[in-house]
């Protein structure tokens, strides 16, 4: 009788040890959740606009325009992937000498841009140097020049301002200075 009694207070205990098991893990799981449906804020996996851009570290090839912008490369979030983009590259007017309305902007048509990961192609970066080039010839613009480049959704206008280009844009502005000597006007 004495065997059966020690059999049984040790199921007892086993069995005490795992509803308490069971119970922590239960509460372990509802506590994670409640965090959730409490409001508390998720680190998200990635931070900022959807497209992160960098210039390409390797000289480019010069552009018979005057103007040479490096590469620019992107990082995507894989979440919020598009298939098509417009690169907005804007200089530094601050120094522009006229009475009229400067434009201080170029907005390149559409784009591919494929994957979490990739680089604009050299045929587009070679359509916003001469582009660039032709606005910094037009206000006479010489010497260092601070550029500015983003990307931003393909539906933007060709003539968005910056209420546009913010609402539209995938990606912070990036950063870099140019030297432009001057070139020959339509080129």
């Amino acid at each position: 009788m004495l065997f059966w009694r020690v059999v049984f207070i040790n199921l007892e205990e086993d069995v005490k040890k795992a509803i308490l098991l069971a119970i922590s893990g239960i509460m372990l799981l509802a506590g994670c959740e409640s965090k959730k449906e409490a409001g508390i804020p998720v680190e998200p996996k990635w931070k900022g606009p959807a497209y992160r851009l960098a210039w390409d570290t390797k000289a480019p090839k010069p552009d018979p325009s005057g103007v040479t912008l490096p590469g620019i490369k992107w990082t995507a979030n894989p979440e919020e992937l598009e298939t098509r983009a417009v690169l907005v590259v804007r200089y530094d007017s601050s120094g522009v000498k006229s009475d009229k309305l400067i434009v201080d902007q170029v907005i390149l048509g559409a784009t591919d841009i494929k994957g979490a990961e990739g680089q604009l192609g050299d045929d587009y970066i070679s359509l916003a140097d001469k582009g660039l080039a032709q606005l910094l010839n037009i206000y006479g613009v010489k010497g260092k020049v601070k550029v500015q480049a983003l990307l931003v959704r393909s539906s933007i206008s060709p003539s968005a301002g910056p209420d546009e280009i913010n609402n539209k844009k995938m990606s912070d502005w990036i950063s870099t200075e140019i030297d432009f000597k001057g070139g020959h006007k339509g080129k």
